[in-house]
C-alpha cells in the first residue's frame, strides 16, 4: 500500500492510552507527514456535555511528544472539510468504530470532492478514556486509596 503523503486524524486524547498510541502509530505507517489534531476544550464539551478531565495544553503536549506525530494543533470544529482547508491533506484516519456512520459517508463524499480519502484503522477494544475514568471510580480499592492519599493533601 502506497503511503500518502500528508494524513490528519483529531481526537480528544484524553487521559492518553494505548488506543490512542496504536491509533496514532497505524496513521503515521501509512502517511509521510502526520498531522493531529487536539480537541479544544469548549469543542469536547459541546458533544460530550463535559470538559476532558486533562487540560488543554497538557493533552496537546501529550500528543506532541509522541514519535508518530509531525505536527499537531488544537481543533474548533468537528467538520474535517474545515481541517482539509487549513492542512490540504490527502488522507483523514479515523477509528473503524465511525466506519459507516452517517456522519462519516458524508464526510467521505465531500473529501473525496477535493481529492482526500477517509482511511478507517482499526479500533483498540476493550479501551478508553470513559472506561478507564468508571474502572478508577468505581473500584472500591481505588476509591480507599483516594480518600486516604487525596484528604492528606488538602
Amino acid at each position: 500500500m502506497k503511503k500518502s503523503k500528508i494524513g490528519f486524524t483529531a481526537g480528544t486524547f484524553d487521559m492518553f492510552h494505548i488506543g490512542h498510541l496504536n491509533l496514532l502509530k497505524a496513521a503515521k505507517e501509512r502517511t509521510e507527514y502526520l498531522i493531529v489534531g487536539v480537541n479544544a476544550a469548549d469543542l469536547v464539551f459541546s458533544y460530550k456535555k463535559k470538559y476532558p478531565l486533562i487540560a488543554e495544553e497538557q493533552r496537546l503536549a501529550i500528543v506532541e511528544a509522541i514519535k508518530y506525530v509531525d505536527e499537531v494543533h488544537v481543533m474548533d470544529s468537528l467538520d474535517k472539510m474545515d481541517a482539509w482547508e487549513k492542512y490540504k491533506f490527502d488522507t483523514v484516519f479515523i477509528g473503524s468504530d465511525y466506519k459507516g456512520s452517517e456522519r462519516y459517508k458524508q464526510e467521505e463524499i465531500r473529501l473525496a470532492k477535493v481529492g482526500a480519502m477517509v482511511d478507517y484503522l482499526p479500533y483498540t477494544e476493550s479501551i478508553s478514556s470513559t472506561d478507564l475514568a468508571k474502572r478508577v471510580l468505581d473500584d472500591e480499592a481505588n476509591k480507599v486509596y483516594f480518600k486516604e492519599h487525596l484528604d492528606g493533601m488538602k
